[in-house]
């Protein structure tokens, strides 16, 4: 049973599922080739992540060899022509006990509640480079009922047998220590081997007195593509940021720490869809 009519969130999720079919799901190597399969496995067993980050004429360089991903992200490109490009690629190691090679229904519905889960991301910690310390990200993440009455709801929740075809939009409202208190679109998807969440900005973005960005003036997309016996997991923030001088730098190096923590969370989301199923 669906417990609400539609959810709220902007960032974009991505994860592979299995088909119905008799077709595989890729292997880790199939999706970033095998050099980069090797430095991904190398820096995950260290406690890292691959990270890109690009603030001039900006092009996709950790994006998997996935054509509906690579799709999304080039149509987001287009139309937010930024100047500002932060990329992440990560590994989540399936249980022994999950289902091989794709995943059962029942871990993809499991993982797709995980990612609308957007109250679980009050008090989640980034590491804060200007302060070299651990910081809160968002002091507040709430669905609400849309960005004119702002009224709450709770986090929204399918079965397997509802797990929506396409599109959802869902709306938040999130406090944030860096940019304030902000509402947020996230547009959720999901397709036959992937699950895909975009968040962008509705209202504008400041530090401090100053305009970092204005509204739907970021993306921020997470994909979660079923890998055989991994997840792979790409984030990228994109930004049409404020051009003043060191502005760009800080939020690049922001929007970096800032990704590492939001995988961090969707690990721990998808030890409970795991653990569940």
């Amino acid at each position: 049973m669906m417990r609400h009519i539609k959810p709220l969130i902007t960032l974009i999720f991505i994860s592979l599922l299995g088909t119905a079919g008799p077709l595989s799901a890729a292997t880790l190597e199939d999706l970033v080739g095998a050099e980069q399969a090797a430095l991904l496995k190398a820096a995950v067993a260290a406690g890292g992540t691959l990270t890109e980050v690009q603030l001039k004429n900006p092009a996709p360089r950790l994006v998997p060899q996935h054509a509906g991903v690579r799709r999304i992200v080039d149509e987001t490109m287009n139309i937010l022509d930024p100047s500002l490009f932060v990329e992440t690629l990560s590994l989540y190691v399936k249980p022994a006990a999950s289902a091989r090679p794709e995943w059962s229904a029942a871990e993809k519905t499991g993982l797709f509640n995980g990612a609308l889960a957007i109250s679980t991301l009050a008090g989640i910690q980034y590491y804060s480079a200007s302060r070299k310390s651990m910081r809160t990200f968002y002091e507040i993440s709430q669905v609400i009922d849309g960005p004119k009455t702002k009224r709450g709801l709770a986090d929204f929740e399918y079965t397997s047998s509802e797990l929506p075809a396409g599109v959802i939009t869902v709306y938040a409202r999130q406090k944030d220590l860096t940019f304030g208190d902000n509402i947020y679109q996230y547009e959720y998807r999901t397709e036959a081997d992937f699950l895909l969440f975009i968040q962008e900005n509705l209202t504008n973005m400041n530090v401090g007195i100053i305009r970092a960005m204005g509204k739907n003036k970021l993306r921020s997309l997470v994909a979660v593509i079923d890998a055989d016996d991994y997840l792979l997991i790409y984030a990228v923030s994109m930004a049409h940021a404020a051009s003043i001088s060191g502005l760009s730098e800080r939020i690049g190096n922001s929007f970096t720490n800032r990704a590492e923590a939001i995988l961090k969370w969707y690990s721990g989301q998808a030890d409970k869809a795991f653990a569940i199923h």
